[in-house]
């Protein structure tokens, strides 16, 4: 699996060795083995039973997204299977995950190959592809770049990614942590409303100058009455749930909004924030998430998936152009970031409820009253 079902045909199915001259399918996999063989599709049978393909985690646009393989693990375990996972580190994202969990889990094998522990480059290759990155984008990207792609480094930021700044220092300054749920302060939630895709919830605590990121959920072709009943199944009292503007918007199926069918489930009160009208501001809402990001702690076990998706999003890059573009690239990391920057646009914590004796203290009280 491929991120990309034209990748995949790309560099694998149709790829040459420059060697030989030959496809390396057939390199692979020579005629004598096969059974059959359908380009179509990419689908090899041999002569044994097995088959092999060719897919890509389609409609996830820049990296194939970890959800895929949390559906296919079923397949697998049910047919007795294994699964290769063979990629280039992007930060420290689902990929640094599955690595450090791969490395300690019994039954599970991980290995690190960097550029220099490989027969693919000849001597003084390596230093010559350091200055072509070095010249062609500056000092600093161009190594984090050579570091990332040749030796294979977690610490490398995805190009244009937008948050990878912030959430380093967050990691660096042990931001995210354990953050436990703290009983008697009240949990505020933050929405991205997908149609077709995702639906992304933050939940947050705002505890004296700290924002506290304690969960984070995400799931795909649900419906509000989901999403009320995982609210109602974790132990937090709810002040405000922020949702984007969409959630004002009409259903032709019902006649009314989402707002209120919400607030009907029980997910009250509704907060809708302004809806960010063209390219300016949505990076006005970026530029305010980040701003605000050196207040905020997040669970790192819970918020796993929502840090990904923070970490993995990214400005498009125009290849003709060869720049980033001025906005943002759409792929399954945009919901949890813009989940976050419904936070960063709308959120204003309740004000302490003043007592009646301070109200009091402050008035002119008049005969009669």
């Amino acid at each position: 699996m491929l991120p990309q079902y034209k990748q995949a045909r790309k560099v694998v199915w149709d790829a040459l060795n420059p060697g030989t001259g030959r496809r390396r399918i057939d390199e692979v996999f020579p005629r004598r083995v096969r059974a059959r063989t359908r380009d179509e599709d990419m689908f090899i049978e041999l002569h044994n039973g097995a088959t092999w393909q060719l897919v890509g985690s389609d409609h996830y646009d820049s990296l194939a997204d970890p959800m895929a393989w949390a559906y296919l693990r079923p397949i697998l375990a049910a047919n007795d299977g294994w699964a290769l996972f063979i990629y280039t580190p992007r930060g420290a994202n689902h990929g640094k995950h599955l690595y450090d969990f791969a490395r300690v889990e019994p039954g599970w094998f991980a290995t690190l190959r960097a550029a220099d522990r490989t027969p693919v480059f000849a001597p003084g290759r390596l230093d010559t592809e350091r200055r072509e990155l070095c010249a062609e984008f500056g000092e600093t990207e161009g190594e984090t770049i050579f570091l990332q792609e040749y030796f294979c480094s977690f610490e490398g930021m995805t190009r244009g990614a937008y948050y990878a700044k912030q959430l380093k220092a967050a990691r660096t300054e042990g931001r995210v942590c354990a953050v436990p749920h703290a009983a008697g302060h009240e949990v505020y939630t933050f929405w991205d409303l997908g149609m077709d895709d995702s639906t992304s919830i933050w939940f947050m605590q705002a505890i004296g100058r700290e924002l506290r990121f304690i969960d984070y959920y995400e799931a795909t072709g649900e419906g509000l009455a989901h999403y009320a009943s995982v609210l109602k199944s974790r132990p937090y009292v709810y002040g405000d749930h922020y949702m984007p503007h969409d959630a004002d918007v009409r259903e032709l199926g019902t006649g009314q909004s989402r707002r209120v069918t919400a607030e009907n489930l029980g997910i009250r009160p509704v907060v809708v924030v302004k809806r960010a009208r063209d390219t300016s501001a949505v990076l006005a809402g970026i530029e305010a998430g980040r701003n605000i990001m050196s207040r905020c702690w997040f669970d790192e076990k819970k918020c796993a998936r929502g840090l990904s998706a923070l970490e993995g999003y990214q400005a498009e890059y125009d290849g003709e152009k060869k720049k980033l573009a001025d906005h943002p690239l759409h792929s399954w990391h945009s919901h949890g970031a813009d989940a976050y920057r419904t936070f960063a646009a709308g959120f204003r914590p309740r004000p302490k409820a003043q007592s009646v004796t301070s109200l009091m203290d402050g008035m002119t009280l008049r005969s009669g009253w």
